[in-house]
């Protein structure tokens, strides 16, 4: 058996992503082209995603980002053995755009179809950087939409939500704390930079759902956002000056101290001992930060990819796909619908 070109498209949200990995015949997987648009300075001065906004620069961007993918990749688009494409979840226009697309090219080379789950190919996407998972493993996938921990028994096989947040995702929660603090959009980044000036212990932010009582596993930071703002409004209100950093820092520390608890939480009452962190959040340096230190101490490996792999991308949905062909998957129908809310445990769509 030789080797397998496998192209992924991504368009879930703002992201314009192509990737293409070659699938070796033992399995192995190298990332050739990793290719993104991202529309994100499009919607900086909405202060969030505007879907219709996203859909139009997803048209835009599909085809250059394509040529840019292959050349890169030094590769003919007839050379690609298989053609995978995020169905959900996601924006249900920008998710149209990108299976539009995978449709054309798999109907125009004759090349097998896979339409996949968006989040499980964050998780694929540490493969790409760290190699094929162990049998078992828990993954902490935090983004701007997403906050979950997942049993993974095989990224082909099957992928089980054992937690998820009730209200605001993290990465959520950071834009809209960022916003309060006048930072830019997307929060994140800023947040994330202006803590490392602050003291993570000068605020006492509260840890959403970890009483006694609590769901172990879900998470829950509409609260601790609501907390930030009403700090910030008492002290406007008594004319003391706001200490952005430390407001940030202890923002920040609250997210990663529930974050990484719950992870460590979920891996030793599975019986697991590697932890996977994923998606945009992944990212942020006192999450990896703290996330290392706990995992050092309960003696769990931890795997977190390099930031380009953390976010939105065509690189992740190659690598899904590559598992999916090594597997033997079915391909997906060529009439393939979208689905944006589909659920974590549906790793293909047929």
């Amino acid at each position: 058996m030789t080797d397998r070109l496998i192209l992924g498209i991504e368009s879930s949200c703002d992201e314009t992503g192509v990737g293409i990995v070659r699938l070796g015949p033992d399995g192995s997987m190298e990332l050739l082209a990793d290719e993104v648009a991202s529309s994100v300075e499009e919607h900086a001065r909405f202060g969030g995603v505007v879907p219709e906004v996203a859909s139009r620069a997803h048209l835009e961007a599909m085809v250059p980002t394509m040529r840019r993918a292959v050349e890169k990749a030094g590769i003919e688009l007839r050379d690609v053995h298989s053609i995978a494409v995020t169905a959900g979840p996601g924006l249900a226009g920008a998710l149209l755009v990108g299976v539009s697309a995978a449709k054309a090219y798999a109907a125009a080379l004759d090349k097998p179809l896979y339409g996949v789950n968006h989040l499980a190919g964050h998780v694929a996407a540490d493969t790409l950087q760290h190699g094929p998972l162990p049998k078992r493993c828990v993954a902490l996938l935090v983004s701007g939409g997403h906050s979950q921990l997942l049993l993974i028994e095989g990224l082909a096989e099957k992928i089980t939500e054992i937690g998820s947040t009730v209200d605001d995702a993290a990465g959520e929660a950071y834009d809209k704390v960022a916003r309060l603090l006048d930072l830019p959009y997307p929060g994140g980044p800023p947040i994330d930079k202006l803590a490392k000036q602050g003291n993570g212990c000068a605020i006492a932010f509260p840890r959403g759902l970890t009483g006694p009582r609590d769901s172990k596993y879900d998470f829950s930071f509409s609260g601790l956002k609501t907390s930030v703002a009403r700090w910030v409004e008492k002290q406007e209100r008594a004319g003391e000056e706001i200490p952005l950093a430390d407001v940030a820092a202890s923002f920040q520390e609250a997210v990663a101290d529930v974050l990484t608890a719950k992870a460590i939480r979920a891996c030793k009452d599975l019986g697991v001992d590697t932890l996977v962190i994923s998606g945009g959040v992944a990212a942020n340096s006192r999450l990896s930060g703290l996330a290392a230190e706990r995992c050092a101490e309960a003696g769990i490996e931890l795997r977190v990819p390099r930031p380009r792999l953390c976010t939105d991308n065509g690189a992740m949905i190659a690598a899904l796909g590559a598992h999916l062909v090594a597997a033997g998957a079915k391909p997906s129908a060529l009439d393939l619908s979208t689905t944006p809310g589909l659920p974590v445990s549906t790793i293909q769509i047929l």
